[in-house]
């Protein structure tokens, strides 16, 4: 019988009842895939890839439709900082999808794939210094757990692929389901095929 006191845990054990641990903790992982598509060959490379593009693009997806709101209310000069971040984000679902539509063999995949990864770690760098102190700083355990819950639920419901021009809240509300529905039967194809 589980304990409904536990807080669920992620894949490294550590509790998902924080928002700014969860978000960093992905961030780790997708740091981790880019060096798995970096170090990889062939069918491994595209399998690391696919995988990588998913994690982005779910992530992504929560924290605008759960962070960013969040910074805009309650963090000074929260529309900035989160407008600044929607730049970063649309730019690199723009490069993202582009690269989706790349075999990984391509002589162009990986200069491109380098590129997106340093505009990907510098978001991420930005989000972590600009967003997340700030989250951590102005709302408490319950607030945090609360953000994660949000957070989860987002990330379930989420596109698999990137939508460039889908970054704010309401789009991704009115316009998420369609694409995560379109993007997870394109995934189910993908994988009966390959």
């Amino acid at each position: 019988m589980t304990n409904l006191h536990t807080p669920q845990a992620g894949d490294d054990g550590a509790p998902d009842d924080d928002v700014v641990a969860l978000l960093m903790r992905q961030h780790g992982d997708i740091r981790n895939l880019f060096d798995e598509v970096e170090a990889s060959k062939g069918d491994a490379r595209q399998d690391a890839f696919h995988r990588l593009v998913r994690l982005l693009a779910v992530h992504e997806t929560a924290e605008e439709e759960v962070v960013h709101p969040f910074v805009r209310r309650n963090v000074e000069g929260g529309n900035d900082i989160v407008d600044a971040r929607l730049g970063e984000e649309h730019a690199a679902k723009e490069t993202l999808s582009a690269l989706d539509d790349t075999d990984t063999r391509d002589p162009k995949f990986m200069p491109q794939f380098l590129s997106l990864r340093a505009d990907v770690e510098e978001h991420a760098r930005a989000e972590e210094r600009y967003e997340f102190i700030h989250i951590r700083r102005s709302t408490n355990a319950t607030a945090l757990a609360a953000l994660a819950k949000g957070v989860k639920a987002a990330e379930a419901t989420a596109p698999t692929r990137p939508h460039p021009g889908v970054e704010s809240a309401a789009a991704n509300v009115a316009l998420g389901p369609v694409a995560a529905l379109m993007d997870r039967t394109r995934d189910a194809i993908r994988k009966a095929t390959s």
